[in-house]
């Protein structure tokens, strides 16, 4: 799957940004979005961001408000993550769609 065959409109240049902002180095998608059963009145979104080493010491209680600021940009609720169980880490890596890389060109 590719962000262009996602049922939400993503604005890539709106979520680099806000990933730049926040000192977010890679920025992905999971779970039910990149599934056939995704409802975009009803479900969630599941992000996965992963900073910049003390990115997030400098964040404060700012990072509360992350999911819901990306929830405006994306038009949905978002499930904000940034760790993840280690069982279901390489899960996730094997089927999340990136959204935003910092390395990438």
């Amino acid at each position: 799957m590719s962000v262009a065959d996602l049922p939400l409109k993503i604005d890539r240049e709106r979520v680099a940004q806000f990933c730049r902002e926040r000192g977010i180095r890679k920025l992905s998608l999971f779970g039910s979005v990149l599934r056939e059963d995704f409802d975009p009145a009803r479900s969630d979104v599941d992000v996965l961001a992963e900073f910049h080493p003390g990115a997030l010491g400098r964040a404060g209680w700012d990072f509360f408000l992350y999911g819901e600021q990306l929830g405006e940009i994306l038009g949905c609720k978002v499930d904000f993550c940034t760790h993840l169980r280690p069982w279901l880490r390489p899960l996730v890596k094997k089927h999340a769609l990136t959204l935003y890389d910092e390395s990438a060109p």
